[in-house]
């Protein structure tokens, strides 16, 4: 290419004053950021502004009447020729290769990437077309970036061995990976498109749709439904338990949400049969623990039953040894208590244990075994009342909230041999739906606070671990059952609150038992004082033991009643219409053939004066007791003492003479 300029040339260079153009016109051609070149009707380059030479690297003279084609590459220069000749002949303002990458060259040779806008503009000397050229490689390399970068967050989803999907702000599925198809079994083209829902059980989608706009219109990355168990449904309809993480991304087309879905069927499975290892553990600690207690007590109760029947047999009478017979006597007793009491704990734990729950105030039970408790810890430690005067009413057995508390307080006191503090803490709390949500064995509501601290040695993470299991215990040997927090942990679960502990090694710890709150005024606790003076009258025994049914059989007869012995339920019925009417009912509830519910409401139905007395050592809730003690039956738990025995029997028969009385005074 020529600097120099011939005369026709020159005639052709579209002069910056022709045509009526002034220096200032060009003035905003000349300050434009993109380059701009204008053509005459030969397509000889007859105007550039400063950016050519600095996007083309030629300078101006170099370009002034050259065919424009010098500016392109030159594989595409023959074909340019037609395009501009026949812009040239329609000429229409317009982006030149509308869906075609376009290219320049440089002076140097070197291609990059262009768009170009054309403008027609007719003059005196014919029509000159104004091209501006825009550089786009730094765009391009960007736009390439982001492909490769696209390309990488596809090929990541793509490759993830978890399931991925994609949804809009309708929530609506635009993407899913591979792993979505092998997860719930749809193919690509069958998910696209669907409501998210559509992966969800039938029974969460109507409230999951509240959740997704919630999500959407504050979206935060975080996981979903911490401390639910969340499910998805598969194509089939077979439901799946799964772990789901949410992150947003916003989009040229709006917020789109994207979850990652993880399928954790063989880990439940897996926590499944640790869960139930754990079980079986526990049980064989459990069975463990009592077969060794039980075994010292039947033991006690065999050698002392022994000696007995050895001093009953002594040969004359008069050589008896009334003393150390009533010692053995007295040493079986202790055993079967100790008995009893073990059952007891071990029901409570199972929460199968029967209860008298009514209204208690916190506050005024405490303040009453405060000097117990005193006397519990010894001196050498200090017991400090934290007691919350507006701490409200809860529903539960008054006995058990102080077996509850005298364990607790012995328990601090055993963790601290060096001294310490006890603390005794009452209050109210109320737990909120999130909360509850966080922690899935809590219901949301007002609950009334019962928390016990110590100071001393603490507990570590494995100790914590098994604290509340039956027959695991940190102290001596013979120094406890391990059945006491194993028993407390079964009241307050029965009770329907919640026990969490906390500790840490040489730091103490500190039990905090919520129970629910009730908006009553507390009981008052009745003293009956039930005579045990002979009262006499029929009363029929149904028990299906031998043994206990002969010893209860004795034991009424020797109180001075008539005793009608019976195996079961239906010999009941049939002794009961051929004898004298009977005054009281005693029959165990849990029975072959016929239960003593069964059989207490036939015959209460049969005898609307009928005095009952119930026994068992089952719960409430197992027995459903409710039906007959509603209509005034006497419910008495197993394991039971005579005079508790006579006490009842001895009741019920007061309740079915008012009852006669009542009625004869009608007639």
């Amino acid at each position: 290419m020529s600097a120099a300029i011939d005369g026709d040339q020159q005639g052709r260079v579209f002069s910056r004053r022709s045509a009526g153009w002034e220096v200032s016109q060009y003035a905003v051609l000349d300050a434009s950021p993109n380059a701009v070149v204008a053509i005459d009707e030969q397509g000889r380059i007859a105007y550039v502004n400063p950016q050519v030479e600095s996007t083309f690297g030629y300078a101006e003279g170099e370009l002034l009447g050259e065919l424009v084609e010098v500016l392109l590459p030159a594989r595409v220069g023959e074909r340019h020729i037609s395009h501009r000749n026949g812009f040239l002949s329609n000429p229409v303002a317009r982006p030149m290769g509308i869906g075609i990458d376009l290219a320049g060259r440089r002076k140097d040779g070197t291609e990059f990437p262009v768009e170009i806008s054309l403008s027609p503009l007719k003059t005196a000397d014919g029509v000159r077309a104004f091209a501006t050229i825009v550089d786009i490689s730094a765009r391009k390399a960007a736009e390439s970036q982001l492909a490769e970068s696209e390309r990488r967050f596809r090929a990541v989803l793509e490759a993830s061995p978890n399931a991925v999907l994609a949804i809009d702000e309708q929530g609506r599925i635009i993407y899913v990976n591979p792993q979505v198809e092998t997860t719930f079994g749809y193919d690509h083209g069958e998910v696209i498109g669907k409501l998210v829902e559509d992966l969800l059980p039938a029974r969460v989608g109507e409230r999951h749709v509240g959740h997704r706009n919630a999500f959407i219109a504050h979206p935060v990355a975080r996981p979903m439904g911490i401390g639910l168990d969340l499910a998805g449904r598969r194509k089939d309809g077979t439901e799946f338990p799964v772990e789901i993480s949410l992150s947003p991304v916003e989009t040229a087309d709006g917020m789109q949400a994207f979850a990652t879905i993880v399928d954790i069927s063989a880990r439940k499975a897996a926590e499944s049969q640790l869960l139930q290892a754990q079980k079986l553990e526990s049980i064989g600690r459990l069975a463990g623990g009592i077969a060794h207690d039980f075994n010292n007590m039947l033991f006690a109760i065999r050698g002392y039953a022994e000696l007995l029947a050895e001093d009953l047999s002594v040969e004359p009478s008069s050589e008896l040894d009334t003393a150390g017979s009533l010692q053995s006597v007295a040493a079986i007793t202790t055993a079967a208590d100790k008995a009893a009491e073990l059952t007891g704990q071990l029901l409570a734990f199972s929460r199968q244990q029967v209860v008298s729950p009514k209204v208690t105030a916190l506050n005024p039970g405490i303040r009453e075994l405060e000097p117990m408790l005193r006397r519990l810890i010894g001196e050498n430690l200090n017991l400090v009342m934290k007691l919350d005067p507006s701490a409200g009413n809860l529903m539960a057995d008054s006995g058990h909230l102080d077996q509850i508390l005298v364990n607790l307080v012995v328990n601090a006191r055993d963790a601290m041999p060096d001294g310490g503090t006890v603390t005794i803490e009452t209050g109210n709390v109320t737990f909120d739906e999130p909360y509850a949500v966080e922690h899935f064995d809590v219901t949301a509501g007002p609950y009334v606070l019962l928390e016990v601290t110590d100071t001393g040695i603490g507990m570590d993470h494995e100790t914590r671990q098994h604290i509340f299991e039956p027959f695991f215990t940190t102290k001596q040997l013979g120094k406890g059952t391990g059945l006491g927090l194993a028993t407390i942990y079964g009241i307050v679960r029965q009770a329907g609150g919640h026990i969490w502990l906390y500790s840490e090694p040489d730091r103490g710890s500190s039990f905090k038992l919520y129970f629910p709150r009730v908006d009553a005024p507390a009981e008052a606790t009745p003293h009956p004082t039930v005579s045990t003076a002979i009262e006499g009258g029929i009363v029929m025994v149904v028990e299906d033991e031998p043994a206990v049914r002969d010893m209860v059989a004795q034991l009424l007869e020797r109180a001075g009643y008539e005793v009608i012995a019976v195996a079961d339920g239906l010999e009941a019925i049939t002794r009961a219409s051929s004898e004298e009417p009977i005054d009281v009912l005693v029959t165990d509830v849990v029975m072959p053939n016929m239960s003593g519910i069964d059989l207490a409401e036939r015959m209460m139905d049969r005898y609307p004066r009928l005095g009952v007395v119930l026994l068992s050592g089952y719960t409430a809730e197992t027995l459903n007791i409710e039906r007959v003690t509603r209509r005034s039956a006497i419910f008495v738990p197993k394991p039971i003492t005579s005079q508790r025995l006579i006490q009842a029997v001895h009741q019920a028969a007061a309740t079915a003479r008012a009852a006669t009385a009542r009625a004869t005074g009608r007639s």
